[in-house]
């Protein structure tokens, strides 16, 4: 198998809008993401559109999207702010990383099948589905590194992370037939479904596909994937960067003190997901957040028929194509000299608004038919999460701890992210 791989926002235009059609997911795909199922993340042609045209229904109607602002106000004020107070007060050392990855998976579980896992809590509970979920990202991860061969005959064999693999599909499809089977029981039993927000119970109110297991099951995967991981990562690679750039996390402050702040009855501030929205330097910082860290650092297309690229590179049946997003983040002809640095003005244009930079050169969010449909909803949940932690406690990072990006589908850190807690006084200045 030839693998091409690319960094030019030339040919990620070329082959995820112009000629979308000749760069399928392709077959090699399909089989390294089988545990993804016929989901939204590996369907082609009209599976595919089906599944989206769907999805987009539901995560653009505005009762859900008033939801998840609701619910991500919630679970920071809730969660978050009592976690990291217990930390600050008794002085622990704690893994910030982790911390955000319980919250956006708590969140995302909440949307997407309407169950409360309370997997962020002061003792850190075990949760089996969320370990599961870590285990199978990091195992795809090598099967793209491995020939085919190899990690199929491990599959056979059961052994080494293929071993791994197979105990967490087995977890993550019990909990979610578990919960698809309690869902179909509810309605059975006469509790209206309708009046539940979560997508599990719009997706069995859909007499299209409510006898159907297999696509819930595929569906429900494929956006908790979508939800958890990469919102997770993103915040985590977010509040990195701040510990490194304290500038950066004073111009937060600041504007932060420019809108109507909610006082909790525990002494803590708290932001309506209405202001925040309209907040332009914060929306910057996530940007070049996401830019530096995308959440899936490559992506990967299968080829149809010979294609001529833009660059002048020529691409055949028998190769895959390879597009580095974590890589072009830090390409000069891209972004500029100063393209590894964290510069949340690279995204304000001179009237002080946001700057529009096209999605085949930001492709954290993907780019063409397959943008990501959760991209406002990501943001609701990363500003929110972002604005009440940065205004209500500081982090210094652990000396000595080493931050490496980890063996995963998804850019995590690999020995996570200590650091110590402090409360902050609501001072201007940090």
């Amino acid at each position: 198998m030839k693998i091409f791989v690319t960094c030019d926002p030339l040919n990620v235009q070329h082959i995820f809008t112009s000629n979308f059609q000749n760069y399928p997911k392709g077959e090699e795909f399909l089989e390294i993401f089988d545990i993804l199922g016929d989901g939204i993340f590996n369907a082609d042609a009209d599976k595919w559109r089906s599944q989206r045209v769907k999805a987009q229904q539901l995560i653009s109607h505005s009762r859900f999207r008033a939801y998840v602002a609701q619910l991500s106000r919630e679970r920071v004020e809730k969660t978050v702010i009592p976690f990291l107070t217990h930390a600050a007060e008794k002085g622990h050392t704690i893994d910030l990383q982790d911390v955000c990855l319980r919250l956006t998976f708590d969140t995302t579980t909440k949307l997407v099948f309407g169950v409360d896992p309370k997997c962020l809590s002061i003792e850190l509970p075990t949760v089996p589905f969320a370990r599961a979920m870590d285990d199978a990202m990091s195992t795809l991860f090598y099967r793209h590194a491995m020939p085919i061969v190899v990690w199929k005959l491990l599959r056979k064999l059961n052994m080494g992370p293929e071993r791994k693999l197979a105990n967490a599909w087995r977890v993550m499809d019990r909990f979610v037939e578990e919960t698809i089977e309690k869902r179909r029981a509810e309605k059975k039993e006469g509790k209206e479904t309708e009046d539940l927000p979560d997508l599990l119970s719009s997706y069995i109110d859909d007499e299209d596909v409510n006898t159907v297991n297999k696509f819930l099951r595929d569906t429900t995967v494929n956006l908790m994937l979508a939800g958890r991981d990469t919102t997770g990562s993103g915040l985590s690679w977010f509040f990195w960067l701040l510990t490194q750039n304290h500038r950066v996390e004073q111009k937060i402050l600041d504007e932060l003190n420019s809108i109507p702040q909610i006082v909790t009855s525990d002494g803590m501030v708290i932001f309506n997901p209405e202001d925040l929205a309209k907040l332009v330097y914060l929306h910057a910082a996530l940007s070049e957040a996401l830019r530096l860290f995308p959440p899936v650092p490559f992506e990967h297309k299968g080829v149809v028929k010979t294609d001529t690229l833009p660059s002048g590179f020529v691409v055949t049946p028998e190769m895959q194509v390879l597009i580095s997003t974590y890589s072009m983040a830090r390409m000069e002809g891209v972004w500029g000299k100063d393209c590894s640095e964290f510069k949340p003005e690279r995204w304000i244009s001179d009237n002080s608004k946001l700057k529009y930079e096209p999605s085949y050169k930001f492709l954290s969010f993907n780019t063409g038919p397959r943008t990501c449909l959760g991209k406002d909803i990501a943001y609701t949940q990363l500003k929110t999460a972002a604005a009440v932690v940065v205004y209500n406690f500081s982090f210094e990072a652990v000396e000595g701890h080493v931050i490496a990006p980890k063996h995963s589908i998804i850019l995590q850190m690999k020995n996570g992210q200590m650091v110590k807690v402090k409360k902050r006084n609501f001072l201007k200045s940090v």
